[in-house]
């Protein structure tokens, strides 16, 4: 297939961001996509004052600009393009939204939802749209995000985070649909975009505020390449293939092509995993293992001479540094399979306020981080570990795991459990009223009975 054959593949993309309607989508399609926007929306909440958002809100704000959109929670409004980026990374601030773009059984690492939801609901405000409206344009927008990153692979060793590529083609489907652009300007939006997907895993790896820059970097510049185009600008032609398309640039290359368009139209994918702890996916299984155990055995963390957790090298590179409060204390623990595992054994919960800086200095913590040990299992899948405690007493006791809660196939999360957690971030944030926040999940959960999105966003602004 030549460089021409492959343009095919963002013209058939682009024709179903555009032609898709509600009417086509099926009753699981709408059920996923309504928890995602659940459980992104109440991320938001719990992210609504992490560390760093009160300073970039300022900046937003000072900035000024036509009044387009609602910063939520917070209130006051903004150039859509901004407000957008405010809320998304409000929504990744705990780390804790919706993960792992599900396509034909496989699970691929990514962070879609904290963007592509937020994109709707603030382009839906700007817009005016329905509840039904809101549905099927994140649907497309999350499904053409999803192809284009599993067509590839997360691609860890080049160091891009899709974050800040793949969310912003989703967030300019959502965008474009939105506004009204027809196929050429939806081509232009996807070519302007070009210009400025970015991202790199660094911020990850040196644990930075920045982790959730690319989350609202993506919103705003896939608004802003759907506005630029619908204004008349042109960009190339073939942003995923060209000669210095994405995937020439970003990827090590389209290894599966015919994931952008199979099912196209039939099937919609997006994030697939609802993640229980407000950290990095990575560190849920030992979580779950270190949960299991104290409830099994109702142990005290304090009677524990030390415990041996057995992990895959990729998860030790990313969290297996020995913890160590730095300049971001947020980001340290929610990396750090050490904090996480000695949060579970002594709270016997992992909760978004075990992320606040006061609790990583509750000696306790400490001491208990000081018992646990990593050991590298070469052969192991990221999310396979065991976890093996040995007591003061003598007792030895193991946990292992290779199917974390939250896993979509395996170990989901019920509607119970989304409700739960919805609930937690509430009562963590404490910037909603209760009232609100059990009105505002039933208009979620019967999003497609809403004929005003702006219904909802009374009920996010304090």
């Amino acid at each position: 297939m030549n460089v021409n054959d492959k343009s095919i593949f963002i013209e058939k993309l682009i024709k179903n961001v555009l032609e898709t309607r509600f009417d086509h989508l099926d009753q699981e399609t709408i059920e996923n996509v309504k928890y995602r926007i659940m459980d992104t929306v109440g991320c938001l909440i719990g992210g609504a004052n992490a560390p760093g958002n009160k300073e970039f809100m300022g900046l937003v704000r000072d900035w000024g600009g036509k009044e387009e959109a609602t910063i939520l929670i917070h209130g006051g409004k903004a150039p859509v393009h901004n407000a957008a980026m405010v809320n998304s990374i409000m929504a990744r601030s705990f780390d804790f939204e919706p993960v792992s773009p599900l396509v034909d059984g496989l699970s691929v690492p990514g962070h879609i939802s904290g963007t592509t939801v937020m994109v709707a609901i603030t382009m839906g405000e700007a817009m005016t749209i329905t509840g039904k409206e809101l549905i099927t344009s994140l649907t497309v927008g999350d499904d053409v995000a999803s192809r284009i990153l599993v067509a590839a692979g997360f691609g860890f060793d080049l160091g891009w985070d899709c974050i800040g590529t793949v969310n912003a083609f989703g967030a300019a489907a959502i965008a474009g649909r939105l506004l009204g652009l027809d196929k050429k300007q939806m081509r232009n939006t996807f070519g302007i975009l070009l210009n400025q997907l970015s991202g790199s895993l660094q911020t990850v790896w040196d644990k930075t505020t920045a982790f959730k820059l690319a989350q609202g970097l993506s919103a705003r510049n896939g608004i802003f390449s759907a506005k630029l185009a619908g204004a008349g600008w042109t960009g190339p032609l073939d942003a995923l293939f060209g000669h210095f398309g994405y995937y020439h640039l970003y990827t090590s290359g389209c290894r599966s092509p015919d994931a952008l368009t199979k099912d196209l139209g039939e099937k919609y994918y997006g994030d697939g995993t609802i993640k229980p702890y407000p950290c990095c996916r990575i560190n849920h299984a030992s979580i779950d293992c270190a949960l299991a155990l104290v409830h099994k055995y109702n142990i005290r963390a304090q009677d524990i001479k030390e415990a041996n957790l057995h992990v895959s090298p990729e998860g030790i590179s990313i969290c297996g540094k020995p913890f160590k409060i730095g300049d971001f204390p947020h980001a340290d623990a929610i990396w750090s399979y050490q904090y996480t595992v000695a949060t579970a054994l002594l709270k016997k919960s992992v909760r978004p306020e075990h992320f606040l800086e006061h609790s990583m200095h509750d000696t306790d913590i400490q001491d208990i981080i000081g018992r646990i040990k990593l050991v590298e299992l070469p052969e192991a899948d990221l999310y396979s570990v065991k976890l093996h405690v040995i007591m003061k007493d003598g007792r030895e006791l193991v946990e292992s795991t290779d199917c974390p809660k939250g896993d979509p196939i395996g170990n989901p999360m019920s509607r119970e459990e989304i409700l739960e957690k919805f609930r937690l971030n509430v009562d963590f944030s404490r910037t909603v009223t209760h009232s609100n926040a059990e009105n505002l999940l039933a208009a979620l959960e019967n999003l497609e009975e809403v004929d005003n999105v702006n219904e909802i966003i009374q009920m996010l602004v304090k």
